[in-house]
């Protein structure tokens, strides 16, 4: 199986695209990919019309921990917001604005109803991560690696979040797994994995329904 490295993927697909030419991408995509300590899904937006760019990431851990889900927002090259919400007990929310010229105009950090400040170093990781992020999208997304979410069903086909059924192209060791997880769940599981020129990978399997708050290309 193959394992998705935000650094690897960045160099490979530079080599891939002095090799090769492909048609455009598509304004919306979703992709992702495995991290050393768990797994990221990475929806993004580019509206040419306005020149902004707005992505979605949710982190799930791969051991004990909480997913995090961090809303992105560029103005052309300029990153003009963050909303980081951490699904722990209590939850931690964060806020993040800047103005057009990539001056500081807003921040709050607020866990379990207390409003609390960031400092500069926060702040400046928070950009840093968001910088990694869009550039490892960016990879991704040329590299066409494709994100698809959906209910497996016990005949191993998937009904996807866009409301097609399919059987993904995963190995004896993804099937496996899936089935173990079925057998544990009274209604059919939900799976996430990545399609790609290179392969089918599995991210995640989960009772909870993905598609219930998966984005939509119309209302993202």
């Amino acid at each position: 199986m193959f394992v998705w490295r935000p650094l690897a993927v960045l160099t490979g697909t530079l080599l891939l695209m002095a090799c090769s030419s492909k048609p455009p991408l598509p304004p919306f995509t979703a992709s992702g990919y495995i991290a050393d300590q768990g797994v990221v899904r990475i929806w993004r937006k580019d509206n040419s019309d306005d020149d902004t760019i707005r992505m979605l990431t949710a982190f799930s851990p791969r051991q004990k921990g909480a997913t995090t889900t961090s809303d992105y927002r560029w103005q052309g090259e300029q990153l003009i917001s963050i909303e980081m919400t951490i699904l722990s007990q209590p939850s931690e929310h964060v806020k993040v604005r800047f103005d057009d010229h990539g001056e500081l105009s807003f921040m709050q950090r607020e866990v379990d109803g207390q409003k609390q400040q960031l400092s500069n170093d926060q702040i400046a990781l928070y950009q840093y991560q968001a910088s990694q992020m869009k550039a490892t999208s960016e990879a991704l997304r040329t590299g066409r690696v494709v994100l698809r979410q959906g209910r497996w069903h016990s005949n191993g086909t998937v009904t996807t979040c866009e409301g097609e059924t399919i059987e993904p192209n995963l190995d004896s060791a993804a099937l496996s797994h899936i089935a173990n997880r079925q057998r544990h769940s009274s209604m059919d599981v939900s799976i996430a994995w990545l399609e790609a020129p290179e392969g089918s990978q599995l991210l995640l399997v989960a009772n909870q329904d993905f598609c219930s708050w998966q984005p939509k290309p119309a209302k993202f």
